[in-house]
């Protein structure tokens, strides 16, 4: 056998991932060993509180308190706090102190990823994240290896869980978003205060990331474009069924031609959009995630699995390690992210899409009428238009119209959307969703 140099591993965080990893580190020490062409030994196990019940029975010997102790000396570390700090003081540490890194903390990236790259580049040291973005399956290294020498025109895809399967129950059984929540939360796939999922922001964080390496710019998180499901409703799903469409909450990351006078650009956003059901995504059932990448060389790729879990993000936890572990056997400097495009990040009124706009309105004679000629002064034209009667709380009647749109550029649509809803003729904006993946 041969006599592999030891490596010595300090793990941060023994949550539902860090657990797992650590279990797979010990259990599969001696796989991993002939994977990584070294033995990878697990340091020590940094936590909070050693005598916290775990996922894991964990040998009490590797707990420790002493976060800083425990990196120094270290030769890989992986962080599985979450959250902003000690999370980014520890990774800094860990780099100044010639570490290679592995994360798995997707908001510390999307907000702190500039600092802590280039902290890494200034040690040669580097900092692997597949666990960042959608769990186990594995997107950013494709984007970063395997797509590096193509022009990849646009990603989107369905990035969080949560959100995927509370739409895909009121898809599929036409339950109410706050039905489906509560049971999600009893589940465990939503968490207590779900706003991160619901809202947004959990896959904005992550499409920061997709950006970022697939258009090699620094992309901040504050410069993505974000807005939740919390206002999606029975109606919403019912009248996407009609109309041959599901709804998903997806993250779009994509570029933008110059024209009309403006230079190219990037669009990063995540909105709950319309995907019509002949679109591989829109197959993604339960907590499933997908990421849909189109590229000027290589086409249209999918890249399908869990979204979530412990043991399936360690895989990606793991994988990480041992190609951080080939690179000490192999020497040399860590492989720098290539950010360096410095593209502008576009406003969402720069896009061009086409919409499904619902209106209430009232049930009376011209309202069409008063409606197209809104939508046609604003440049935007009609495609498809449904007409019903929808009963409101207090027992009126009342028109509801349901308009599908021709292509049509955001700023227009908004500006148009505004006039609509200051209109005599309309009683509310209900929805107003956009289609992708066309």
């Amino acid at each position: 056998m041969i006599d592999h140099r030891t490596l010595r591993v300090a793990l941060l965080g023994a949550g539902s991932v860090g657990s797992q990893v650590a279990r797979l580190l010990l259990e599969q020490a001696d796989e991993l060993e002939e994977r990584a062409g070294a033995r990878l030994e697990l340091a020590g196990i940094a936590v909070r509180d050693v005598d916290a019940p775990r996922d894991v029975d964990l040998p009490r010997e590797l707990l420790t308190t002493d976060a800083h102790e425990l990196i120094v000396g270290s030769d890989i570390v992986i962080e599985l706090m979450g959250g902003m700090e000690p999370a980014r003081t520890h990774i800094l540490d860990a780099l100044q102190s010639g570490a290679d890194v592995v994360t798995g903390n997707k908001a510390l990236l999307a907000t702190h990823g500039a600092e802590i790259f280039d902290a890494a580049d200034q040690v040669g040291a580097s900092v692997s994240y597949e666990a960042a973005v959608a769990a186990a399956i594995p997107i950013l290294r494709p984007l970063k290896d395997s797509l590096a020498g193509d022009v990849v025109t646009r990603i989107f895809g369905i990035v969080n869980g949560t959100t995927n399967y509370i739409l895909d129950r009121m898809d599929r059984e036409g339950a109410d978003l706050a039905e489906v929540l509560a049971d999600a939360q009893a589940l465990g796939y939503a968490e207590a205060d779900p706003t991160a999922d619901v809202e947004g922001h959990d896959a904005a964080q992550k499409a920061a990331i997709l950006a970022s390496l697939a258009f090699h710019t620094n992309v901040p998180l504050e410069s993505v474009h974000c807005e939740g499901i919390s206002s999606i409703g029975a109606d919403a799903i019912e009248n996407a069924k009609k109309a041959g469409y599901v709804i998903k909450l997806l993250a779009t990351c994509e570029r933008l031609p110059a024209e009309d006078g403006e230079d190219a650009a990037i669009s990063v956003r995540v909105y709950p959009a319309l995907i019509n059901r002949e679109h591989p995504l829109a197959s993604v059932h339960g907590g499933n995630n997908a990421v849909y990448v189109e590229a000027a060389a290589a086409g249209p790729l999918m890249f399908y699995g869990a979204g979530a879990g412990g043991v399936q993000t360690a895989s990606a936890v793991l994988g990480d390690v041992v190609s951080a572990a080939r690179r000490h056997i192999a020497g040399g400097v860590g492989i720098g992210e290539s950010a360096r495009g410095d593209r502008p990040i576009a406003d969402i009124g720069r896009i061009t899409t086409r919409y499904q706009i619902t209106l209430d309105v009232t049930d009376e004679q011209g309202v069409l009428a008063t409606v197209a000629t809104i939508l046609n002064e604003g440049g935007v034209s009609i495609a498809a238009l449904e007409q019903t009667s929808v009963e409101t709380d207090d027992g009126e009647s009342r028109a509801r119209l349901v308009i599908g749109t021709h292509r049509a550029r955001e700023r227009a649509l908004s500006e148009t959307t505004a006039r609509l809803a200051a209109s005599s003729v309309v009683e509310r904006v209900v929805t107003v969703l956009r289609v992708e993946g066309e």
